[in-house]
């Protein structure tokens, strides 16, 4: 402030001209200047908080979010999780042309998405190991033990949507390679639209059995049980991997979840859920099964749920 004498003694106080107009403005001025100063700090640190979004097979739901938990809480990186179909997450990263890392449950789509220049080349890394099974109610009242049991009168089956999820394409080749299609077909009675959602119909009891992965007798224990093929019934066993995106727009924090998700740590979390990390645990139930590989579905397809 600035004390200037006037002529006859008096005295004038001289404000900077910042603070003459705070007080031109009065209180209400005042209190919205002061809100300002308080919000845009705040603004600029949510803008610089790092993020990266995932798109995954909900089967590996229960492990990503754990991993992303943790990982947010080391790093401060927030991660976005969607979860659906392999096929049906692929479609919409195309579509949307958005994504930072890329999560199916078997290695169909992962080279799906590499041929459609989805994800970058070279990025993969293997997570956990899926076995194919035959999903019933808790207590097994239908008394299924085979594969072919699946074709007795009443029984009724769901299995994924082929053309969309990952499991659903198992199921379709397992059939098909089993010579049972036609017969365990007339009792498929729905599809599936995601992994999730045909566990869903064998826990509220809608369906009597699903072909699934094996891992959804700890999803739900109380309400599942599993009955596995047996190994020369079983021409694959199934992969998760994850790849970053061509479309990833923080390489750097994508690459960081990547190699957490792949790391000790991550395994360790993979493991806690239930799920197999290591091939050789894998490979005990179907030691001949091919690890991997793809398979398409025939020219002549056609959806078996009418």
């Amino acid at each position: 402030m600035v004390l200037k004498q006037r002529p006859g003694g008096s005295v004038v106080n001289r404000l900077p001209a910042g603070r003459t107009a705070l007080r031109r403005a009065g209180l209400p001025g005042l209190l919205l200047l002061i809100l300002l100063m308080l919000a845009f700090p705040a603004g600029c640190a949510a803008e610089k908080q790092q993020t990266i979004t995932v798109f995954s097979g909900s089967v590996a739901r229960l492990a990503m979010e754990d991993a992303a938990g943790t990982f947010e809480t080391k790093t401060g990186i927030k991660v976005y999780l969607n979860f659906s179909g392999s096929g049906t997450m692929l479609s919409q990263m195309k579509l949307s042309r958005s994504g930072d890392l890329y999560v199916p449950a078997s290695p169909d789509y992962m080279r799906l998405a590499e041929r459609d220049g989805v994800i970058e080349p070279g990025s993969e890394k293997r997570l956990a190991y899926l076995v194919p099974a035959i999903l019933v109610q808790r207590g097994n009242p239908r008394n299924i033990q085979t594969l072919s049991d699946l074709a007795g009168p009443g029984i009724q089956v769901a299995i994924a949507d082929p053309e969309s999820v990952t499991i659903g394409l198992y199921a379709y080749e397992i059939l098909v390679y089993n010579n049972l299609l036609p017969e365990v077909g007339g009792n498929i009675v729905t599809y599936g639209e995601s992994y999730g959602k045909v566990v869903s119909l064998v826990a509220l009891k809608i369906v009597d059995a699903a072909i699934g992965w094996s891992i959804a007798a700890l999803w739900q224990p109380d309400t599942i049980e599993v009955v596995y093929l047996k190994p020369e019934q079983v021409p694959r066993l199934s992969y998760l991997s994850a790849a970053i995106s061509t479309f990833a727009r923080d390489r750097e924090s994508s690459q960081r979840f990547l190699d957490f998700l792949a790391s000790p740590e991550g395994q360790e979390i993979f493991r806690r859920r239930g799920y197999i990390t290591a091939e050789g645990e894998a490979r005990k139930f179907a030691p001949g099964a091919e690890i991997g590989g793809e398979y398409r579905l025939p020219e002549s397809y056609r959806p078996v749920v009418k």
